[in-house]
């Protein structure tokens, strides 16, 4: 299978087209079609990568990945002080109490 190809299929898994998963991580809409027929540097790969939750190593067929989660119990996760994002970056923790109370009907 091609790089490409496990990009397409992971991206799919996790609900992503390519256009998605290549503006999250930063890159111009349509250049992972351009992998294609040419390698991206180390940092592109990387970036896709970590929008994915994989290694860039699975994405190049040299391992699995890794699980992610399909539901998460936001209130259990806010409770546990888990890291929590959105679109990629960190939620400030201002952000975060400001939806704990919205979650808690504005308690």
């Amino acid at each position: 299978m091609s790089l490409f190809e496990r990009v397409k299929i992971t991206a799919k898994a996790r609900g992503l087209n390519l256009q998605t998963t290549a503006r999250r991580a930063g890159l111009g809409i349509n250049s992972i079609y351009a992998w294609k027929k040419k390698a991206p540097s180390a940092d592109r790969l990387q970036a896709v990568a970590d929008v994915l939750h994989v290694s860039v190593d699975y994405l190049l067929g040299n391992g699995k990945p890794e699980s992610v989660p399909q539901n998460i119990d936001l209130k259990q996760a806010m409770r546990e002080d888990k890291a929590l994002a959105w679109d990629g970056k960190p939620i400030p923790p201002e952000e975060m109490e400001m939806i704990r109370r919205i979650l808690d009907g504005g308690k």
